[in-house]
């Protein structure tokens, strides 16, 4: 369900229109402008007696639109009630016990809805952990959450309150089908990350960072880098971590450190070996038709949600062409499933699935995932 604004009244107006059953959890997905007081959203459902989880980020989606308020409310069955796993600016050192409900699944029959503050610093190691954890029993889907200003505050929540450096879990009691894709270009490579700390490339190929990284982009653009100019330019020129036999992971360059470090979205591997990307806009939207037509490779079942985490900077990127991408992927969907409608965030980073089934954190991506019910 889709609420253009979404007040605390609304939100839970909607909530109950929509009669969730007695295993059924509200996911609750914000958009980052005009969004309610988290707190007091959350004590009103608290004593309303609503089941719930979500997060508030950049934008939404619905349909073949990107919206930068409102909110997109949808009812998971779940297997246990949502998860808080807090403190994530700290190293990772245990996770938590998920109960019976999940250890003793087993096969792809369910699903792990992740919604993580996108800024805190151990998002990568975290996910590690939880495929250790976890494994292929369930396919993982979500997104970091946040705001576009990327100045860090609270912004996951549960009945426990509101949380920044944390991360929710929403174990769905359904099957998915996943299609990742992102459609970048290689324009040089590869380089060698020599010395990084944690998502920040501080050497490539044994020179400061900045200094390889701009000689490339300088050669391409036809502009210079400056300090102020950053983030305008490197927008178009991500960093690939090159995986064999498969699309790179992007990682986006966020920032310029006093020190000519780039700092991303994400972690980087030491030693790492990487590709500098470069986007042609038709590839990028043809990327997104992918990915929906990869979410379609199910044979029985009965679709139930079509979930879409799109990153925020594809729509800076592409700016007027960006709905293009979507409509493609509600062409896709729909033309599969009439009833179908893909919804979804506006992401600073993408949380799925990947490959033989590890879990990634990606930047500059799509993720389309259907959920349904296993015959």
């Amino acid at each position: 369900m889709y609420l253009p604004r979404a007040s605390i009244d609304s939100v839970l107006g909607a909530i109950k229109k929509m009669g969730l059953g007695p295993s059924d959890t509200a996911l609750i997905l914000l958009g980052e402008k005009n969004a309610p007081d988290l707190s007091k959203l959350v004590e009103t459902l608290r004593r309303a007696g609503v089941k719930f989880a979500g997060a508030v980020f950049p934008g939404i989606l619905h349909g073949h639109e990107a919206c930068f308020e409102g909110a997109i409310l949808l009812s998971m069955p779940v297997l246990r009630d949502p998860i808080v796993i807090k403190h994530l600016d700290r190293e990772v050192t245990a996770m938590p016990d998920f109960g019976p409900e999940i250890a003793e699944r087993s096969g792809n029959h369910y699903t792990a809805i992740v919604l993580a503050d996108a800024l805190c610093s151990n998002i990568s190691p975290f996910l590690r952990e939880l495929f250790n954890l976890l494994g292929n029993s369930a396919h993982y889907i979500g997104g970091g959450a946040g705001s576009l200003s990327l100045k860090q505050k609270p912004c996951v929540f549960t009945a426990e309150g509101v949380f920044q450096n944390a991360v929710v879990i929403c174990f769905a009691g359904l099957s998915s089908s996943l299609g990742v894709r992102h459609g970048w270009e290689n324009l040089a490579g590869p380089v060698v990350a020599t010395q990084t700390a944690q998502n920040t490339i501080v050497e490539l190929n044994w020179r400061k960072a900045f200094d390889v990284y701009r000689e490339i982009v300088e050669a391409d653009y036809g502009k210079t880098i400056t300090r102020n100019t950053f983030f305008e330019i490197a927008k178009f020129y991500p960093f690939g971590i090159i995986k064999e036999g498969a699309e790179d992971i992007v990682r986006d360059p966020l920032t310029l450190n006093d020190r000519g470090g780039l700092v991303c979205a994400g972690d980087i591997p030491e030693n790492a070996v990487l590709n500098i990307l470069k986007a042609r806009p038709e590839r990028l939207i043809e990327a997104a038709d992918q990915a929906a037509e990869n979410s379609l490779d199910f044979k029985n079942g009965q679709p139930r949600q079509c979930l879409v985490a799109d990153c925020i900077s594809r729509t800076l990127v592409l700016d007027k062409r960006f709905s293009e991408e979507l409509a493609k992927v509600e062409h896709r969907i729909q033309n599969a499933h009439s009833a179908l409608v893909p919804e979804g965030i506006l992401s600073l980073g993408e949380i799925s699935s990947y490959g033989d089934g590890y879990i990634e954190f990606f930047n500059k991506t799509i993720v389309v995932g259907v959920l349904y019910h296993a015959e």
